[in-house]
């Protein structure tokens, strides 16, 4: 495709990736990557606007070589790797591109976790669960999603300024009752969403 289309169409190609990529990571829900395969260019560009990657054993490989191609990782990738790893690794692992296993993107952070084979999806969903009700106060899991997000695209101070007024939402929940109730009276919460 790249050989048969204009520049400008990769450009806009590529910005409609951007903008794509950028509502993932700006969801107010917890988005996982589960790496079942290959997670090399784009599919690593999407996995890295997830906020969680987890990686199946021996399930294949990870890197952005583009510099293969003559191309930069156009999708965010540049600056999703840099921000995960910092710049200068990020620029060795990208100007070197190559590719390598999970668990060598785990020991970099890529990966948070790396579950068997034989095990696989159902380490995901159970993995999942955890940040979900009954578990875990959906609402609050996505708050701290976008306090994190958003604050680090801010200074220290509208970071936390961000942050007080999501908390202060979170006070008005049935969730943040249901917590603070549960820890008082030494029990187990039960999240209901709200």
């Amino acid at each position: 495709m790249m050989q048969r289309v204009s520049p400008r169409f990769l450009y806009f190609f590529s910005l409609y990736g951007n903008e794509t990529l950028n509502r993932l990571e700006h969801t107010p829900k917890l988005t996982i990557a589960a790496l079942n395969g290959h997670a090399v260019g784009g599919g690593l560009e999407m996995a890295l606007a997830c906020d969680v990657r987890v990686a199946k054993e021996d399930g294949g490989k990870i890197g952005l070589p583009e510099v293969n191609l003559g191309v930069l990782p156009g999708l965010g990738g540049t600056q999703r790797l840099a921000k995960a790893i910092g710049k200068h690794r990020a620029i060795e692992l990208m100007g070197k591109g190559e590719t390598f296993s999970f668990d060598r993107a785990k020991e970099l952070g890529l990966v948070n976790e790396i579950f068997p084979a034989e095990t696989f999806w159902d380490d995901v969903v159970l993995y999942a669960k955890q940040f979900c009700p009954p578990h875990k106060a959906a609402k609050t899991v996505g708050l701290i999603k976008r306090a994190v997000q958003s604050g680090a695209e801010a200074t220290h101070d509208v970071g936390q300024a961000l942050e007080r007024e999501l908390q202060q939402q979170l006070f008005e929940s049935r969730d943040a009752r249901e917590g603070i109730a549960a820890f008082n009276e030494r029990r187990m919460p039960e999240f209901s969403g709200r």
